[in-house]
Parts: structure tokens; C-alpha cells; sequence
């Protein structure tokens, strides 16, 4: 006969454990990353959540769990469920009498692009490093199919600016950090500028796209071999070697 597991002083069942650093549970981990996918809006205000099933498969967890999960975000505030058509985003209205402004201001010039770049070397080199600690068997599949599209527009020599932010993106969502993941996806469309211009330069004779694109590999092996200190230093090279492909080795002065 099957026993139920009996809770511990805190209601939770072995089956829901995760046996983690203070008790965290799987529900609790669905829950961050939810949220962290919701605020940085990748699950826009309105929009439908995937069902159920989807959400386990994606986060390998039971039914269970990501109905937990799901009974907290509601509980928050954040999303609403309609039974039988699923759960929704519910998000904040925004007063259209507040303008606090973008988080982050365009890149408009040359110097813009070199202090993203040395931005990105440091919240990027930490992220990877907790990715490395974190990652599951679903996300660095994510990251394999992702590196693989990139291997391919490498073989045809062409630089897909778009498939190597969503390399960097996914790596912060595997760090499970909703505050990384955010400020890197806020900082998308800079970072993006200087993907595309990183890109023209690996175009040019005397540049190498295949060198670009094993690191990619190197951050990867270092993630899934779950080596923090050789995927940060591998995440940081990346970022330095990038950025220093675009500018030739000759940096602006941004001494004040």
C-alpha cells in the first residue's frame, strides 16, 4: 500500500522537498522563475501562461508542484486563472501620469557600446557561475539546441546576432535569479547593438567566427560540467574577447 508522506512542522511533504539550502522547496523554484519570466516580460501583461502539463514538462517537476506554484502568484497578485481556459498574467496597470523612464538609455555612441560591453563582463561572468550551480537537465538542453543553430550559421558563415542573445538570455534564466534575468533583458536591445556590430566584424577577412562561437561551446561545457569558476571565466573571456574583436584592441579613454 502507498503512504502519503507525512509534512514536516512546515507542511511540506518529502515529495515536495528539494532538501536545498534552507528547506527550499520545487514549488518555491517554479515560483522565482515564474516570477523572474513574468517581470522581465517574457510573459507580457494579459498573456496566457502554458497549461499546466507544458509548465511540468518545461520545469520538470510533477502537476503538482506547478499547481503550487500557480496557487502562490495567484495569492501575490500576479497572475488570475478562468477555469477551464487557464491562467493569465495579471500585472500592475502602470499610471500614465508616472514616467520614470527607461532602465537603461540607448547606446548612441562608440563609448556607450565599450561600457555595455564592460557592464556585461561583470553581471554576465556572475550569472554564468550561478547557471553552472543551478542549470537542470531541461535548460541545458535549451542551451544545446540554441548553441546548435548558432554551429549552424557558423558553418554557413553567417553571424546570427539574434540566436546569441538568447544564448546569454537563457544562460540567465538558468542562473534562477529573476534579478539578472531582468536587467539582462532589460539591457537587450543595447547588448544587441553591439552583437550586431561585433557580428559585422566577424565577418571581415582577418576575423575568425568560429573562434566566437566555441566559446559559446567553452561556457556551455563549463555550465553542464557545473564548474562556476570556469563558466564565469569563460563568460567573462567571451565579453572581453567580443569586445575587443569589435574594437581592435584599441579602447576609448573613459577616464572622467
Amino acid at each position: 500500500m502507498h503512504s502519503t508522506p507525512a509534512p514536516d512542522n512546515n507542511g511540506y511533504t518529502t515529495d515536495s522537498m528539494d532538501f536545498g539550502p534552507r528547506g527550499t522547496t520545487l514549488a518555491d523554484k517554479v515560483y522565482e522563475q515564474l516570477f523572474g519570466l513574468i517581470s522581465n516580460g517574457q510573459y507580457a501583461r494579459k498573456s496566457k501562461l502554458p497549461s499546466e502539463n507544458e509548465l511540468a514538462r518545461s520545469f520538470d517537476v510533477s502537476r503538482p508542484v506547478i499547481r503550487d506554484a500557480l496557487k502562490r502568484l495567484r495569492d501575490d497578485g500576479v497572475i488570475y486563472s478562468r477555469q477551464g481556459a487557464g491562467s493569465f498574467v495579471l500585472g500592475a496597470e502602470v499610471e500614465e501620469s508616472i514616467d520614470v523612464g527607461p532602465l537603461f538609455t540607448p547606446a548612441q555612441t562608440i563609448a556607450d557600446i565599450q561600457r555595455c560591453f564592460e557592464f556585461r563582463e561583470t553581471i554576465e561572468g556572475r550569472t554564468a557561475a550561478l547557471a553552472a550551480l543551478r542549470r537542470n537537465d531541461a535548460i541545458l538542453d535549451e542551451l544545446a539546441a540554441i548553441l546548435k543553430r548558432l554551429e549552424h550559421a557558423t558553418a554557413d558563415h553567417v553571424h546570427r546576432d539574434d540566436i546569441d542573445l538568447e544564448f546569454h538570455l537563457t544562460i540567465a534564466k538558468a542562473a534562477n535569479n529573476q534579478y539578472f534575468s531582468s536587467v539582462l533583458y532589460a539591457l537587450r536591445d543595447q547588448v544587441a547593438v553591439g552583437m550586431k556590430l561585433h557580428g559585422m566584424a566577424l565577418l571581415q577577412p582577418s576575423a575568425r567566427l568560429e573562434e566566437s562561437t566555441e566559446e559559446h561551446r567553452e561556457i556551455l561545457d563549463a555550465i553542464r560540467a557545473g564548474d562556476p569558476d570556469r563558466a564565469s571565466a569563460a563568460m567573462q573571456a567571451h565579453v572581453r574577447n567580443s569586445r575587443d574583436r569589435l574594437f581592435g584592441g584599441g579602447l576609448i579613454d573613459l577616464s572622467l
